[in-house]
């Protein structure tokens, strides 16, 4: 059964467009390291933006989820996952969406009724108990017994501290071969949600008011590995058809069954799995110490320390053999994967080669170390991860081996200590380039346009953007040139920028899909990375650019552009480093 393919011809069938899915780095939140849901890429059409598919969607999301990683190694969770999403932006609403989600769990995947169980929002001060979600549940044949109301922990969602917002219906399959009890106890383990309804009738500002959305949005999302396993009746995510070539290779690799293995087989090919897809991204993530790097590279080493554990000759090309069945099983979904394979295998490969040196090494320094400690102080831990690559999961699995604990308080205050000296700011960091998204962030963002332009006109039509970095203090911008700028030219790229500012050009904003977007003519550096859907900004006559940062309305707010440095930054590219009066 192609649970992805009956799912997106379902929807379409009640006349929902299948959109793509969005590359599993964001390229316009910068309040994530990854899109962790279907509804992620979609949140400016949740707040009001006109979708150019319409109001009914659904696709297929790559997603990555961080805050199950230390529950990786149980039967249910998964560092990356498929979700399967439909939205209606403004259309339906409760009565049509918990039908369709009935109609296709029960009719085309034949799930029994008398298995599921339903959460619905309990309300609160402001908002009401949601009786309307819980008796459509009761038209469709669940029983009173079987639905229950909870609060905003469990059945609330927001899209951040404020905007739209409202309660939820999680839906849960019995996923035990014990009878079914009566009555649905959310806190029975037993029971695993597999679909979530959100319905977004609320807007909720900074001081917490709460007031009825004009437009209602609906925002659903169901796992494509906890419903496969359900429907091939296991009760472990791991055993069924996704993951049977990569376990069957892993099998074969140890010599070992998976069964008395459970743990550590699942960690490798969980990490692994969600490595190919980071590695294979168009953003160009490489391992590293910061942001998604960071991620990258404790994936892979929790990978080898697991592979360690299984006797795994870690010299050989054991990560390759799985890492291939897994861009075979996705390439025809993910173009990327097989575009970017070798970049994928290198990536792996140098990881697996630049940890492996300093393992041997730093398990030995750590026995060192610790042989007198009754635990493994702070500074420690620390000295561990900067000199000797060790993340701190590591030392605590490590340690925990050894019966230790680890300062967890203290290395965290030496690590600050190590991010405030090398500060990247992953919190608020934009892929577009910004540390941040305040107000001078935006005017040197919209600069960046302006100053692109310019060159082009002072430089050559040719110049590109090669990248650009912005803090509250000034813009950086490389671009493609092969000679350093004269005088007059920086002078007459300044003159240029400040006469479009003064002419209060008006900044619009298109959504369109992409090719249509670089046919209209519009400017993009690293097309691949962008979704079919873009947004497309255009200031004046003067610049069209895809683009996912934030911009300011008109020219006139920016004040007086100077050029304060122009450098070489590699080979054929050159950076200027500008500010704003």
């Amino acid at each position: 059964m192609n649970l992805k393919k009956l799912y997106l011809e379902y929807f379409e069938s009640l006349g929902h467009v299948v959109i793509p899915s969005a590359p599993v780095v964001p390229e316009n939140d910068p309040s994530v390291l990854f899109n962790t849901a279907g509804m992620q890429p979609l949140i400016p059409y949740l707040m009001g933006e006109e979708h150019p598919f319409g109001k009914r969607l659904c696709d297929v999301q790559k997603c990555i989820r961080l805050t199950d990683l230390e529950s990786i190694g149980d039967n249910t969770h998964h560092t990356f996952f498929e979700m399967l999403g439909n939205w209606s932006l403004g259309d339906y609403f409760k009565a049509e969406s918990i039908e369709y989600s009935f109609n296709f769990l029960t009719k085309v995947l034949n799930i029994p009724v008398e298995k599921l169980a339903i959460t619905v929002y309990e309300g609160d001060k402001q908002i009401p108990k949601d009786e309307v979600s819980a008796n459509n549940w009761l038209k469709h044949g669940i029983s009173k017994e079987r639905i229950a109301y909870l609060g905003r922990d469990d059945n609330f969602w927001i899209a951040g501290e404020s905007g739209p917002c409202g309660g939820d219906t999680e839906i849960f399959y019995f996923r035990s071969d014990e009878e079914v009890p009566r009555i649905f106890e959310p806190s029975d383990s037993r029971w695993v949600e597999i679909w979530n309804n959100v319905f977004m009738e609320y807007y909720q500002d900074k001081d917490g008011k709460i007031t009825e959305l004009k437009a209602k949005n609906v925002d659903t999302g169901m796992g494509v590995e906890r419903t496969t396993a359900i429907l091939e009746g296991v009760n472990d995510n791991y055993l069924t058809s996704i993951w049977a070539p990569a376990l069957k290779t892993l099998e074969k690799i140890t010599n070992l069954p998976y069964q008395g293995n459970e743990e550590s087989m699942r960690i490798i090919l969980d990490h692994l799995r969600t490595s190919v897809f980071i590695a294979a991204d168009p953003s160009g993530i490489k391992p590293s110490n910061t942001d998604q790097g960071y991620i990258l590279r404790r994936l892979i080493r929790r990978a080898i320390r697991h592979a360690r554990k299984l006797n795994i000759d870690i010299a050989s090309n054991w990560e390759e053999e799985i890492a291939k069945i897994f861009i075979l099983e996705y390439q025809d979904t993910y173009k990327e994967l097989k575009e970017n394979e070798q970049v994928v295998l290198d990536v792996l490969k140098n990881e697996k080669e630049k940890f492996n040196r300093t393992l041997e090494k730093g398990l030995k320094v750590f026995e060192k170390l610790t042989k007198n400690m009754q635990n493994v102080d702070g500074e420690t831990a620390f000295h561990l991860y900067d000199t000797y690559g060790f993340p701190i999961e590591l030392t605590i699995e490590v340690a925990k081996e050894a019966n230790m604990s680890v300062d967890i308080d203290g290395f965290k205050k030496k690590f600050s200590e190590h991010q405030e000296k090398s500060r990247t700011a992953s919190a608020g960091k934009f892929k577009g380039g910004l540390s941040g998204d305040g107000v001078i962030e935006t005017k040197y963002h919209t600069a960046t346009h302006l100053l692109n332009a310019a060159l082009k006109i002072v430089v050559n039509k040719d110049v590109h953007q090669k990248g650009s970095n912005i803090t509250p203090e000034r813009l950086r911008f490389d671009f493609s040139c092969d000679h350093k700028l004269s005088d007059e030219e920086k002078q007459r790229v300044e003159q240029i920028v400040n006469d479009w500012i003064k002419q209060d050009l008006k900044v619009d904003k298109f959504t369109m899909k992409k090719d249509e977007a670089i046919a209209s003519g519009a400017e993009c550096m690293f097309i691949e990375k962008y979704p079919d859907i873009v947004s497309v900004y255009k200031i004046g006559d003067v610049s069209k650019e895809l683009c996912g940062g934030p911009h300011v309305k008109s020219t006139k707010e920016l004040g007086t552009f100077k050029i304060i440095k122009e450098e070489a930054s590699s080979a054929g590219v050159r950076r200027i480093k500008a500010i704003l009066e």
